[in-house]
């Protein structure tokens, strides 16, 4: 007893370098999320000038299947490590996300890295829910894991926006695969830091694996995220599309039923009977889906419409970054004063303003106006994502903390998948419609078939078609207008689904009251010491005061 309480006193003194360690190996997949776009022109080339001759197709599936393998796995893999130990699946993870990038790397065919970055996102989906898992493990006092939870939603921010700036750096001075290879130097330094600093933590009950549970999820996930994803190029009412969709909705079906009559579920459905739990996960998944959907539309205009080039569009997202990382730290604070019905809500109603003010943006905006907008949009995000990751973390006991993780990390890729195919499909058909007006104008009908793909096809259609050069002027200027209105059409229907949604989180998501601080020795996680029949009525209190 005295030696297991010995290792409980370091790690809970050794804590926030244990955080450290985490954060390093989230913003890993965080920077991977977003540096392969900067490098998808790349290898668009000829192998003859550097790149791996990549079709559109490839292209699609270079991002794609890493995203539909990371997101399809996240339940699994969080069960696994509720099971088997969250810091063994964290290491697992961390090593097959180093040897996909390594193979990505040293790719000479798009197959080759489309495999590859397929097994990258078998690493990530170990590595993310473990991140967040261990957090709640290792920070026991409800005020330190709130903190806790919000650096590490910063650090993810910091991740998503240090991506397009550090890949436009390596292509101009190295070759494609080093934005792959990057990683493998941070994911070792992540592997020995962790075995020094990471406690061993898991389901002490140790359920039996739920295999069936297991597989539907996968399937239904995969099916349903493959649908979404693929619905823009295939057509929504496509034979393929519709199919994904009903596949994987009766497959999801079936897994809720399953888990319903399973004696010992993966992913229990009686946690979405908590508000804390059901609500907060609604709004993470609004929230990304509106969130990856304006981004995706900001970074074509930075890039195509004010002609930005790479390394200035990324450095463009980094005040963003910096301000959420700084800000949602701080959002617990307004937790413990305010209550998380407020502090979401609000966070919501001001991404809301920050869609209304990217209405401003036209084609000729100032990088300073881009800017403004962007940290407006990310001072509201800091004070949604820390609070509502904490309400999912703080609604489940700690040993069902790898699934919960895996719960809120999926409504995220789900949210963001759905976001960027429904807006991208929004503004693809209003960007479409406004271009078919230029042949009254004069313009050729195949010269504004092909500029009516997207504007980055109107730019390229001008410069490498002697044919279009004539209507240059006059096609890339009306190729530019279009894309700014069909994108305030996008952000304004990203805008009415968010203040949807923060009704519904004023509505249905508790205020929790503070929790009771119980005094303990100095040296030793609170909870350890909190005797079950005290521990059992403070929760009462916060469910009553809910």
């Amino acid at each position: 007893m005295r030696e297991r309480l010995t290792d409980r006193d370091h790690a809970y003194q050794r804590r926030w370098w244990t955080l450290l360690v985490l954060c390093l190996s989230l913003m890993v997949i965080m920077i991977d999320n977003t540096i392969l776009n900067v490098a998808l022109p790349t290898l668009a080339k000829p192998k003859a000038i550097g790149g791996l001759g990549a079709t559109g197709s490839d292209l699609q599936w270079m991002v794609d299947s890493y995203t539909i393998v990371f997101a399809g796995l996240l339940l699994t893999a969080g069960s696994l490590g509720d099971r088997f130990g969250r810091y063994r699946a964290l290491t697992l993870g961390l090593v097959v996300f180093g040897v996909g990038s390594t193979l990505s790397a040293l790719a000479s065919s798009a197959g080759g890295l489309i495999a590859a970055r397929s097994l990258m996102g078998i690493g990530g989906a170990f590595i993310m829910p473990a991140t967040l898992s261990l957090i709640t493990n290792v920070f026991t006092d409800p005020i330190e894991r709130a903190k806790a939870i919000g650096v590490w939603a910063g650090v993810s921010a910091l991740g998503l926006g240090i991506g397009p700036l550090l890949g436009g750096i390596l292509l101009d001075h190295f070759w494609w695969g080093a934005v792959f290879l990057v990683n493998v130097p941070v994911l070792v330094l992540a592997l020995a830091a962790g075995y020094l600093l990471i406690p061993e933590s898991r389901d002490p009950s140790a359920p039996r694996l739920d295999l069936l549970g297991a597989g539907l999820s996968v399937v239904g996930l995969v099916s349903l995220l493959w649908a979404i994803i693929e619905g823009p190029s295939h057509g929504w009412t496509s034979a393929a599309v519709l199919g994904g969709f009903v596949m994987g909705v009766a497959v999801l079906a079936l897994f809720m039923l399953w888990e319903l009559r399973c004696a010992a579920p993966m992913l229990s459905l009686h946690f979405f009977e908590n508000p804390r739990f059901s609500a907060a996960s609604a709004a993470i998944t609004v929230t990304f889906l509106c969130l990856f959907g304006t981004i995706f539309l900001l970074t074509q205009y930075l890039q195509t419409v004010l002609g930005f080039s790479t390394v200035k569009a990324g450095a463009a997202l980094i005040p963003q970054a910096l301000v959420l990382m700084v800000l949602a730290p701080l959002s617990p604070r307004w937790v413990r004063k305010l209550g998380s019905k407020v502090v979401v809500g609000g966070g919501m109603v001001t991404v809301v303003l920050a869609f209304v003010t990217m209405l401003t943006l036209q084609v000729d905006s100032s990088l300073a106006q881009v800017i403004l907008v962007t940290m407006l949009l990310s001072a509201g995000m800091a004070h949604i994502i820390a609070p509502a990751t904490e309400s999912i973390m703080g609604s489940l006991p700690r040993e069902k903390a790898g699934v919960g993780s895996a719960m809120n990390d999926t409504t995220r890729q789900v949210g963001g998948a759905i976001g960027v195919a429904v807006l991208g499909s929004v503004l693809s058909s209003r960007y479409g419609a406004g271009m078919d007006k230029l042949v009254a104008a004069g313009i050729p009908s195949n010269l504004v078939a092909r500029a009516r793909d997207s504007v980055g096809a109107a730019v390229g259609l001008v410069r490498d078609d002697p044919a279009a050069r004539p209507f240059g002027h006059q096609l890339v200027d009306a190729a530019k207008h279009q894309y700014v209105t069909a994108m305030h059409t996008s952000v304004l229907v990203a805008a009415v689904l968010l203040l949807v949604a923060a009704v519904g989180v004023v509505r249905f998501l508790p205020a929790e009251a503070r929790p009771p601080v119980v005094p303990t020795p100095a040296g030793v996680g609170p909870v350890d010491l909190v005797p079950a029949e005290l521990a059992a009525d403070v929760a009462m209190a916060v469910k009553q005061d809910d």
